[in-house]
């Protein structure tokens, strides 16, 4: 029997048909991009006034160091400061040792004003996602989003477009974290990986880099699944270059169920959310849910969007700018939608 769903909502569904003494197994295109409604965001972190006093110092510290309004990254550098979320992962990162805090901050202004990771034109790191080696989807049960890594889906040569891609995957989780939620999700799947695929140590060393001094506190799990024997070395070569923390949140073959909801587990580990990668529906949805325009900047009436200073009297992002890309209400009544489409 063949059935027919004109309906737009079934646009990214598959139907696989088996004899009859076997139940059809349904594959999907759509990535998830808000958590599950059962989902309740954390941890939640609260500050002594102490605390807050260093939050609010830091951030003095940190407007004396803004680039002069005519350059024309200030904006997007102001943006980034005035993200709820920094000044606290960075008083958090240095242990609440004001001095250290400062030189980390200090660090990464001076990393981002280099790299630009919130203006990478799609286009430059497209091609770096054609096989699905790393994609953003679904989210774990406090909420935060999923990245999956396959260094077996290796399918281009060691070059700086790698890492950009990366750092642009990271901005893109980071858009989709919904309010209150400051990590997110690393799965690192080393199925049909070889020696000829697996990044070098170099390469995995500039990620940590990264990883540890420009995006701290942001990494809430690192899960590492299907390791072969053959690849402990490289974990055995990157040890000495993971900080403690970063340590403490790697888990190898954990049981990814206690982690992750079933319906944002990829069904590849065990879950429910049948994902069928194809690189071009893929690409789309994650532009679109985070409202990235062709240059690297933001759609017109994103919350994240830089009015030009002719257009308006201030360039300052609202402050719902550190928001997901869509509104939490409306986020979760696509949710809802969703569901309501997958129990038809």
């Amino acid at each position: 029997m063949i059935l027919l769903y004109p309906s737009a909502a079934f646009q990214h569904a598959h139907f696989i048909f088996f004899p009859t003494t076997m139940a059809a197994t349904v594959t999907t295109n759509k990535v998830l991009t808000v958590p599950d409604n059962s989902v309740k965001v954390g941890p939640i972190h609260n500050y002594s006034d102490e605390q807050k006093a260093h939050i609010v110092a830091l951030k003095e510290y940190a407007d004396t160091l803004l680039l002069p309004e005519s350059d024309p990254y200030h904006p997007w550098e102001r943006r980034w400061l005035n993200k709820p979320d920094t000044m606290p992962r960075y008083m958090r990162s240095a242990k609440w040792n004001f001095p250290d805090a400062q030189k980390r901050i200090k660090a990464t202004l001076e990393w981002r004003r280099e790299f630009k990771p919130d203006l990478i034109v799609p286009e430059d790191v497209r091609i770096e996602s054609e096989t699905g080696k790393i994609i953003i989807n679904g989210f774990d049960k406090d909420g935060r989003p999923i990245i999956y890594m396959r260094p077996g889906r290796e399918n281009t040569e060691t070059s700086p477009r790698q890492l950009r891609h990366l750092v642009w995957c990271l901005e893109r989780a980071k858009d989709l974290m919904p309010p209150g939620q400051e990590s997110l999700v690393i799965i690192v799947d080393y199925k049909s990986t070889t020696l000829r695929t697996n990044p070098s140590i170099s390469i995995a060393r500039k990620v940590l880099h990264i990883l540890q001094q420009h995006y701290v506190e942001t990494l809430g799990r690192a899960l590492v699944v299907n390791l072969p024997m053959l690849l402990n070395f490289f974990y055995k070569g990157i040890s000495p270059f993971l900080d403690p923390i970063t340590r403490d949140k790697m888990r190898f073959n954990p049981d990814l169920l206690e982690l992750i909801p079933a319906s944002h587990l990829d069904a590849d580990f065990g879950g429910e959310h049948a994902y069928e990668f194809e690189p071009t529906s893929y690409w789309d949805q994650i532009v679109e849910a985070c409202g990235i325009a062709p240059d690297g900047t933001r759609v017109a009436g994103h919350p994240d969007a830089i009015l030009p200073a002719s257009s308006s009297n201030t360039s300052e992002p609202p402050p719902s700018a550190s928001s997901p890309c869509r509104p939490r209400s409306e986020k979760l009544d696509i949710h809802k939608r969703d569901r309501e489409v997958d129990d038809r």
